[in-house]
């Protein structure tokens, strides 16, 4: 099935397992019927995501999961050279290294690109994500 048939389908609930337990694996990629998502977990917070880079449909969500890299500025005005975030974690996409925020799914520049949310929630402490039907 393909992405576009994925979002036309009736929805499907998979249980993937315990939160608490998941939660500590930080990433997960998961294939159902040939469509690769991506779920992610900061903290409590879950978020899933097509494993489908949109600069040039490379695999996003099996990149490295870092914060993100900022430029040190001095009061100034000169470079410092670069740093990391300690607040935001990027997913970087292997193949070109486009970066994008693991809860947002927002490039971190331009704002208009992302990632393609794929519905995912805690339910009874299950976590359950929905496939096919609308996305979110």
């Amino acid at each position: 099935m393909s992405a576009p048939e994925m979002a036309t389908t009736a929805s499907q609930q998979i249980v993937l397992g315990r939160h608490d337990e998941l939660k500590k694996r930080q990433r997960m990629v998961i294939d159902v019927d040939g469509v690769g998502i991506g779920i992610y977990f900061v903290g409590d917070e879950v978020r899933a995501y097509l494993n489908i880079c949109p600069h040039m449909g490379g695999p996003v969500c099996q990149g490295k999961i870092m914060p993100r890299t900022l430029e040190q500025v001095a009061d100034n005005g000169k470079s410092l050279g670069l740093g990391f975030s300690k607040e935001q974690l990027h997913i970087v996409c292997p193949w070109h290294g486009f970066e994008f925020d693991m809860l947002t799914g927002r490039h971190p520049i331009d704002p208009s690109v992302g990632l393609t949310p794929i519905p995912v929630q805690v339910t009874n402490g299950e976590v359950v994500v929905t496939v096919g039907g609308p996305r979110a």
